[in-house]
């Protein structure tokens, strides 16, 4: 026992205090976090578990991390955000390429290790497929997102379906216990109107967009019948399937650049949430942090 004064403190209540500061530390700084999708790069500025900031970048794989950085820091001091306020990078990515830039990015502009969302890294959800080395980390981020946010606010836990419509659109299923079991991934929808285009000689490039009438009336109109109302189909044809499989009830959750615009067709989808990449990764940070004290 340690004699203060006229107090005595345990040695284990000194250090209880100490834990609880460093894990205060959380709430203290703030966190940039950095999704490297094959499309676009997503930074996310948070203050505690406050999204303040966000920005997307086109994902360019030959940008060196000079480039890059200077991009970030002009963003930084257009919102007038001081990057001496950043105490953690956690980076998600699976352009593996960039991974590396991004780490040199946090240490040379930010003065922080980032922290890598990979298989040996602790985020709170076991992973049940059969090689975890395999699943991505937007997936897996995503799917920690969904089970924290919606999964666990639900009275009696259900089986959880999150889609994300990307450069290719993945539906992940999450068990009633907060467990990643796998999923689907198919083509995106910009992938499949840039193949049309591409491969049928008389066909337009469009946009991918909901049209007035499913019977189109004109070759641009088909077009983006087939694009729309087709993904919608498979996606409603593959939550229904995986609902199946899951026991016949779950929360489906939507993020991803086409959500707002696929979400509101379908009968499954119940919450779209365009932050949840950029929500799971600073939940698993924080989950890190507080192991780490």
């Amino acid at each position: 026992m340690f004699q203060g004064n006229s107090r005595g403190y345990e040695f284990a209540d000194i250090l209880c205090v100490l834990c609880n500061l460093y894990v205060l530390r959380a709430d203290l700084v703030m966190l940039l976090a950095v999704d490297v999708g094959n499309t676009n790069i997503v930074l996310g500025v948070f203050e505690g578990a406050t999204l303040v900031q966000s920005w997307r970048l086109q994902t360019v794989r030959e940008r060196t991390s000079d480039e890059l950085g200077l991009l970030v820091d002009g963003l930084f001091a257009h919102n007038h955000i001081d990057r001496g306020q950043i105490g953690g990078v956690i980076l998600g990515s699976v352009v593996p390429p960039l991974t590396g830039t991004v780490r040199q990015i946090g240490e040379g502009y930010f003065g922080v290790e980032a922290m890598v969302i990979e298989p040996d890294l602790e985020t709170g959800m076991p992973i049940l497929y059969r090689n975890p080395a395999e699943v991505g980390a937007d997936r897996i981020v995503n799917a920690v997102a969904a089970y924290e946010k919606f999964g666990k606010a639900h009275g009696a836990p259900l089986p959880m379906i999150v889609v994300d419509f990307g450069t290719a659109t993945t539906l992940d299923a999450v068990s009633a216990k907060g467990e990643y079991l796998g999923g689907a991934i198919c083509p995106g929808v910009q992938i499949s109107a840039d193949a049309l285009f591409q491969r049928a000689a008389r066909l337009p490039r469009i946009d991918v967009r909901k049209p007035p009438t499913v019977i189109g009336q004109t070759t641009v109109g088909a077009m983006e019948s087939g694009l729309f109302y087709g993904y919608v189909g498979m996606v409603e044809g593959l939550v229904r399937r995986m609902t199946e499989e899951l026991g016949g009830q779950i929360i489906c959750v939507a993020t991803g650049g086409l959500a707002d615009v696929i979400a509101p067709e379908s009968t499954f989808i119940q919450h779209v949430d365009p932050d949840l990449t950029l929500d799971g990764l600073r939940i698993v940070w924080e989950r890190n942090l507080e192991k780490r004290a």
